[in-house]
C-alpha cells in the first residue's frame, strides 16, 4: 500500500431498531484496514500482492439474526444465525476474473449480525464495540485472501485479527 491508496468503506445499517456509533466504527475499521496493509506477514501473502491499485472499496452491512440466518442458509446451506459472513469478491475470484476499474478494487461485503455480536460480547465479557471491531478485523483478513480451513490457517487468522484490532483502544 502506498500513501496514495484510498480506502472507501460504505456502511449500511439495515437493522432498524439497533443503533450505535457508526461514525466511530467506520473510522476504526479504516484504521484497522490501513494497519493490516502495513504488516509484512499479511502483505507478503495477500491476494492484492500482484496488482496495481489506488483505491480499495468494501461494504459493511449491519443486520439482525433473522437476516444473517437467511443469508447463511442461502449461501452456506447452514440454517442458523452467525456473527459475520464475508463475501470476499476479489479474493475469491480466479486471477483471470478479477475486476479492477480505474485503479479501484472492490473487495466485497461484510455482513454482521448485531444481535449475535451483542450476545458474544456478553459471553466474552467485552464491550459491544470491542466485539464489533474484532469481527470487522476478521472480515478484513478474509478480504485480503486469508481463510481458516486448517488449524494453522485458523491460528494465523486469530493472531492477526487480534493484532489488527489491538491498535485501537476500545
Amino acid at each position: 500500500m502506498t500513501k496514495k491508496t484510498k480506502i472507501n468503506i460504505f456502511i449500511e445499517n439495515i437493522y432498524e431498531n439497533f443503533t450505535f456509533d457508526e461514525v466511530a466504527f467506520h473510522e476504526d475499521v479504516k484504521k484497522m484496514f490501513s494497519f493490516a496493509l502495513t504488516l509484512p506477514e499479511i502483505t507478503d501473502k495477500y491476494c492484492l500482492k500482484d496488482y496495481s491499485f489506488k483505491t480499495l472499496v468494501f461494504d459493511i452491512v449491519l443486520c439482525n439474526d433473522e437476516e444473517i440466518q437467511r443469508i447463511n442458509k442461502e449461501y452456506r446451506h447452514i440454517d442458523r444465525p452467525t456473527d459475520v459472513i464475508t463475501f470476499a469478491i476479489f479474493a475469491d475470484s480466479a486471477p483471470d476474473e478479477v475486476f479492477i476499474l480505474d485503479d479501484e478494487i472492490n473487495l466485497g461485503e461484510i455482513l454482521i449480525s448485531l444481535d449475535t455480536i451483542k450476545i458474544q460480547a456478553e459471553q466474552n465479557k467485552v464491550s459491544f464495540d470491542d466485539e464489533m471491531r474484532l469481527i470487522a478485523a476478521h472480515g478484513i483478513l478474509h478480504f485480503l485472501g486469508f481463510d481458516h480451513q486448517s488449524d494453522d490457517d485458523y491460528n494465523f487468522v486469530v493472531t492477526e485479527q487480534n493484532k489488527i484490532k489491538g491498535i485501537l483502544n476500545v
